[in-house]
């Protein structure tokens, strides 16, 4: 009965082995199609892309300059005023 049980455990662990080693050897034979098949979705969905036009990309370009420059010098008075309050608050000369 034992021997029966041990046997029924090593029928299924080399089940599982040989079903694993199947499936590495198709993913193996896979990734060629894969690729190819990669790169034709890749083609397709670049197709369906609607890019901006030069105009658009142009007034995006200075939105985003403009938000940098303005965000650039609030942080910078930010700076200056917490700096202010530090030499203050210490006790040192503001000139430096």
């Amino acid at each position: 009965m034992a021997n029966e049980k041990s046997l029924t455990k090593e029928q299924a662990k080399e089940k599982k082995a040989n079903e694993l080693r199947s499936k590495k050897a198709a993913l193996a034979k896979k990734p060629k199609k894969s690729i190819v098949k990669y790169f034709k979705d890749l083609r397709s969905e670049f197709k369906k892309v609607v890019w901006p036009s030069k105009k658009t990309v142009f007034n995006n370009t200075v939105v985003v300059l403009i938000t940098l420059i303005v965000s650039g010098v609030f942080v910078w008075g930010i700076d200056t005023l917490f700096a202010t309050l530090l030499r203050l608050a210490l006790g040192l000369s503001v000139s430096a």
